[in-house]
Order: structure tokens, then C-alpha cells, then sequence
């Protein structure tokens, strides 16, 4: 008998989500993924000053505002035709990765521990599925602590963040041409500080526990596989010119890596709930929405890589360095999250080592009249675009291609599912009551849809939403 689950929202994520899927014979035979809620920051952003967009675009989210600060200075660069001094890269450097450890510790302990080990029966971690729990008490309470300590750790990358941001979230200190904030020696000492701490937990705890979640649930590399190819812009640039980066551009497809070509980059609408006109290359479409379209169930578009469903996110990184090519799956996704925050912290040291106190960090910029620019860069989700257009000096058009949008797209107009309901498709839903194999898979794509408040009304109690 066919049953429909309903979870709506998905908790413990960044946003607003609804998934719906139908189960037949204990799998899933449908999936949808909907976005509920409207970004719009594309049309906050217009009739503008440019500078602005580095820092509005951050509001779109608080877990990963260097991110889209990131993102946004580099599509100024390009608009501006400014080449950020070796400082200003650096503290950039620094500032994204130090976001990128707070992301990837917070999608591991805090959203997507509680799926594999019991927590206390407290708020705010009841009301919950239950489920296959396979730790005895020993291991589980000692994974349960760890997500307190992982609180702590959480907050001291903050404060690296802040060392060279000025504040977390939401930086002040990233701007076209570089950064305002310089390195001084006082800085330097307490961010290396804070990273050996930070370093400490992520190589003695967080690698120990991801390598105990993946030995007790083996099943999950093989739940959750997704469409089978991956995408990454690259980021972290190693020199003035770019030509070098911590992370490399590149498309896995039909068991080949090849060269990416932004040019490729299209949003299909057919199912958004989005004007016909808003789908098209990023640099010339507009976000224009239509809340009562025919056929349409998410306001996430869905963009394509010509013409092709990708995934994007840290295992897609780790596989295109050749860092971790395993798998693609739930576990695989959750494993690849935890050597890329091995690594950063070991790229974060490197970087602070070469900063030079007092050192140039910003170039001088000049608004154009006239002008275009694309900023890439790797989100701690995944592939993050910004694409601008000046006109009379002020923002004409902008749009933002976030990594969520790539991973939770809804169908296109060849009927081809997104990388989230692609994972879905057929995975093993035991219970119908206890959808937390559906969970699983969601989370491990770590989906951070635009950052809002979750309402909740007086008729509807508390108990229906279930972490």
C-alpha cells in the first residue's frame, strides 16, 4: 500500500524546507523538495551602490555570511577590474575557511548527530523520530557529550572569523579590492590560538566520532547515492592572479573529470514558481516571481550544467582534489565534510604563517558606469555564484546561485530530478511513521536554504514539529 510522507518542515537545517515523498513496498517511489519561501535579495540589491551587495547578500544567511561576502568582492573584482593584494587574499582566505570549520562541525554535531545517536529526552531535542539507534549507552553518551563540547569549538570559530571580519556573523571587513581590517601581530597570535584548539577537537574528536557514525552505519554508503556527478567552482586562491587554488574547478561525469565552463551555467524554472523570463544564464535573467504558477512546487529554481543535474558540496571538492573518492551516498557526503575540515585547519595555519604584518591588504577601487562581473567560489555547501550588472553606477541586475539551489532543485523541464530527490528515489523506508532514513539522506547534503524565522501558530501544537 502506497503511503505519503509529509515533513514539513525539515528541521535542523539552515531556512525552510518541505519534502514530500510517496513509499511503496518500504521505498520511496516519488520525492519532492520544496523550498516554501521567496529569497528576493536579488531585488533588494537593485538601483544600488555595487559595494553594497558585499554586504547585504551576507543577510541571505548567518551560518555562512563569508561565504556570500566572499562571492560577492570577487564578482566586484571582476566588475572593477581590480587585482586584491596578497594580504587582502589571505585574510579572505582565512575568514571563508574559518567559516567553513564552524559549518562543517555544526552539520555534523548539530544537525545530523541526532539522526544516528540518542540525545537527552528534553527540549529542544523532543519531539523526534525514533529509529535504528545501533550505539550501546557507553558510545552513545560519549557522542552525546561531544555535542555540547562541539558547542564551544563552534563559538571559537567564530572568534577566528571575528579576528579578521571585525564580527561574526555578518563580516564587515571583506570588501572590493580586499579587506579593510588588516593582519596585526596581536590578531595573528590569537587566531593561531584559536586554532590549535579549534584543530585539536576536529583531529582527536570529530574524525573519531564521523569514523564511528560510518562503522555503525555502513548501510548509508550505499543509501542516498544521488545523480553520480559533481561540480566545483573552486576557491581559495594560492596566488595574485588566481591561477592556483586550495580547491579545483571541475565537472565529475560518466567517471571523468573535465574542465567546467561557466558559460554552461543555466536555471530552468519549469516547476519554480518563477516567471518564464527567470530562467537562462544567471548574467541575464531576472528573479521575478509568480506564486500561483501551473505546475510549479518550489521556490528554488533549478539550475543544470549544460543541461545536466549536479551535485555540489565538500565530497564533490574532495573529489575533484582526489582527496576522497570512495563514494557517492549519505555516509559518503558526512565522511568527505569531516577531511575537508582536516584539511582547512591545516591550510588556516599555512596562511596565517605567510601574512605580513602591516602588509598591503586592499587595492583602490573605481565605480564604472557600465560593467559585468561573475564572482565563484566554493560555499561550505558547495558551488556559490554571484553574477552583477552595473549600469548608470548602480546595480542593474543581480543574481545568486547558492548550493542548495544546485542540490534541493526541483524537477527541470527534461523531467530530471534534483541531486536531493534523485538521493531519495528508492531508498528503504521501513516505517512510514518513522521516516528517518528520509532524514538521513536530507541531511547529509547539509541544505541551507535563505535563513528566516519558522512560524509557528497557535493551531498547530509544538509536537508536530519534530526534530
Amino acid at each position: 500500500m502506497m503511503r505519503q510522507i509529509v515533513i514539513d518542515p525539515v528541521t535542523r537545517l539552515e531556512g525552510h524546507l518541505k519534502v514530500m515523498v510517496a513509499v511503496d513496498a518500504g521505498k520511496v517511489v516519488k520525492a519532492e523538495v520544496v523550498g516554501t519561501m521567496f529569497r528576493g535579495f536579488e531585488k533588494i540589491l537593485a538601483g544600488r551602490d555595487p559595494r553594497d551587495a558585499v554586504f547585504l547578500t551576507q543577510r541571505i544567511c548567518g551560518v555562512c555570511p563569508a561565504d556570500h561576502a566572499t562571492a560577492s568582492a570577487l564578482a566586484l573584482d571582476d566588475a572593477f577590474k581590480v587585482e586584491v593584494p596578497d594580504n587582502g587574499r589571505l585574510l579572505r582566505n582565512l575568514m571563508l575557511g574559518a567559516n567553513y570549520l564552524q559549518s562543517h562541525i555544526t552539520h555534523f554535531y548539530h544537525l545530523s548527530l541526532p539522526d544516528y545517536v540518542q540525545l537527552p529526552e528534553i527540549a529542544p531535542f523532543t519531539p523526534h523520530y525514533t529509529g535504528d539507534f545501533r550505539f550501546n549507552k557507553a558510545a552513545n553518551d560519549k557522542l552525546a557529550e561531544h555535542y555540547f563540547q562541539a558547542l564551544v569549538i563552534r563559538r571559537k570559530c567564530h572568534e577566528l572569523v571575528a579576528q579578521f571580519g571585525g564580527k561574526m556573523p555578518h563580516l564587515a571587513s571583506i570588501i572590493a579590492g580586499g579587506t579593510s581590517q588588516n593582519a596585526n601581530a596581536d590578531r595573528i597570535k590569537a587566531a593561531k590560538a584559536l586554532l590549535e584548539e579549534i584543530s585539536t577537537f576536529i583531529n582527536t574528536v570529530y574524525e573519531e566520532d564521523v569514523r564511528a557514525i560510518a562503522a555503525a552505519y555502513q548501510d548509508y554508503f550505499k543509501a542516498g547515492k544521488g545523480v553520480g556527478r559533481l561540480m566545483t567552482y573552486g576557491a581559495f586562491p594560492m596566488d595574485a592572479a588566481g591561477q592556483k587554488s586550495l580547491f579545483a574547478r571541475g565537472i565529475f561525469a560518466d567517471g571523468q573529470i573535465r574542465a567546467l565552463d561557466p558559460a554552461k551555467i543555466t536555471e530552468d524554472v519549469s516547476h519554480s514558481w518563477y516567471q518564464a523570463k527567470s530562467g537562462g544564464q544567471p548574467a541575464e535573467i531576472s528573479t521575478l516571481p509568480d506564486a500561483d504558477k501551473k505546475g510549479a512546487y518550489s521556490w528554488v529554481k533549478a539550475p543544470r550544467y549544460d543541461g545536466t543535474v549536479v551535485e555540489v558540496g565538500p565530497l564533490a571538492r574532495m573529489w575533484m582534489n582526489g582527496m576522497y573518492q570512495q563514494g557517492i551516498s549519505a555516509m559518503d557526503r558526512i565522511v568527505a565534510r569531516m577531511l575537508e575540515a582536516k584539511l582547512m585547519a591545516g591550510a588556516l595555519d599555512r596562511w596565517l604563517n605567510e601574512l605580513v604584518v602591516g602588509g598591503k591588504c586592499e587595492a583602490a577601487v573605481e565605480i564604472p558606469q557600465e560593467a559585468e562581473g561573475v564572482g565563484l567560489t566554493e560555499a561550505a555547501r558547495g558551488a556559490l555564484g554571484h553574477w552583477i550588472k552595473i549600469s548608470g553606477g548602480k546595480i542593474a541586475r543581480y543574481e545568486a546561485v547558492v548550493p542548495t539551489t544546485w542540490n534541493a532543485s526541483p524537477l527541470d523541464a527534461a523531467g530530471q530530478h534534483g541531486p536531493i530527490e534523485a538521493a531519495l528515489l528508492g531508498l528503504e523506508v521501513p516505517d512510514a511513521d518513522n521516516p528517518l532514513p528520509v532524514v538521513r539522506v536530507i541531511h547529509s547534503f547539509d541544505p541551507c536554504l535563505a535563513c528566516a524565522v519558522h512560524l509557528i501558530t497557535a493551531d498547530r501544537p509544538m509536537a508536530e514539529y519534530k526534530i
